[in-house]
């Protein structure tokens, strides 16, 4: 590519950047129903819908909606846009789904830049590297996100439970238990029964609400408890004791997960370090000797098919110690 047009590609790149998060900031969440509307409202602190002048809520609506109405529909409607919403709940990330696509043109821009001025110092092919790279930098960090909340949910569940069966054994109503849990219990747990508690309170069927929670969480452990509580809501029985003995299953269950996981971190850690040290030495290379790698990119009939080969290996070879590693409970 001519030396003469990387300066307009990069201004090119930085208005479309400023355009896509101009986007983002007043993204409409047009697609919204009611009752996330709703939801956003508690979350946000209203205490009575009775005192929110409709009228200013019509105004920042339309004004909200006069920029990005068809862009937002469009994005809505893609199947794409579903799951993106659904990871971006279950890492409980604030984030529509506009923003989140911002985010993402954003990281490419902002790793080619840092790729071009600063680690490979006007390579531009190792720069583009980088800018690929950029890409999937905010789907890491959520796919991170979320299984760190995942995890915090089912270490904290076996004393969830505890709490919801002492509360059922002192006279409470399942409802009436889990609001105590929503009040009580620590991070995410509370946040997730808060939610529950909201979503049956708006008039959504408490199986419904049930399921919405293992759809943001999706624990196994919690997919039993959620059976069992739909169960004894259809043929009756005592919950307390139910939930008593799934708590403690569940616990040796957490117990025996951390066991494992800790014999098998030598081998996760093994299987990264391996994965990533061919690319670590070759961007290495990159920054000390600017260029190096460059032989490996424009070759198209010897250097693509090695990197393609090279990539291809690294990623079996990562999705097998990675199989291995992960023992099935």
């Amino acid at each position: 590519m001519p030396e003469q047009l990387l300066p307009i590609i990069v201004i090119v790149a930085g208005i479309a950047a400023v355009a896509v998060i101009v986007i983002g900031v007043i993204n409409v969440r047009s697609e919204r129903n009611l009752v996330e509307e709703r939801l956003g409202r508690y979350e946000q602190g209203f205490q009575s819908f009775l005192e929110i002048d409709e009228a200013e809520l019509q105004k920042e609506e339309q004004q909200q909606r006069k920029a990005l109405d068809a862009i937002d529909k469009a994005i809505s409607s893609r199947a794409f846009a579903k799951k993106w919403k659904l990871q971006l709940a279950r890492a409980d990330l604030k984030l529509t789904v506009a923003e989140y696509a911002a985010l993402h043109v954003v990281s490419i821009i902002g790793f080619f830049a840092g790729g071009y001025f600063v680690l490979f110092r006007g390579d531009l092919i190792m720069s583009i590297v980088a800018g690929f790279v950029g890409l999937f930098f905010p789907r890491i960090y959520v796919s991170r996100a979320t299984s760190q909340r995942l995890l915090r949910f089912e270490q904290q569940l076996p004393d969830t439970l505890g709490l919801w069966v002492n509360a059922l054994r002192s006279g409470f109503s399942v409802m009436q238990a889990m609001e105590a849990i929503s009040r009580d219990a620590p991070e995410p747990t509370s946040t997730e029964f808060k939610r529950v508690v909201q979503e049956v309170q708006l008039g959504i069927d408490v199986e419904d609400a049930l399921e919405h929670l293992l759809a943001r969480v999706e624990s196994e452990d919690l997919d039993l408890v959620v059976t069992a509580v739909n169960i004894q809501r259809e043929v009756g029985g005592n919950l307390a004791e139910i939930l008593d003995v799934i708590s403690h299953t569940i616990r040796e269950r957490v117990k025996l997960k951390g066991e494992i996981r800790v014999l098998t971190s030598q081998g996760r850690i093994t299987g990264w370090l391996i994965s990533l040290l061919p690319i670590i030495v070759a961007l290495f290379l990159s920054v000390i000797q600017p260029g190096f790698m460059n032989p490996m990119f424009e070759n198209r009939m010897c250097g693509w098919p090695m990197l393609g080969i090279g990539l291809a290996l690294i990623g079996l070879g990562m999705a097998a110690i990675q199989k291995i590693v992960n023992i099935e409970i």
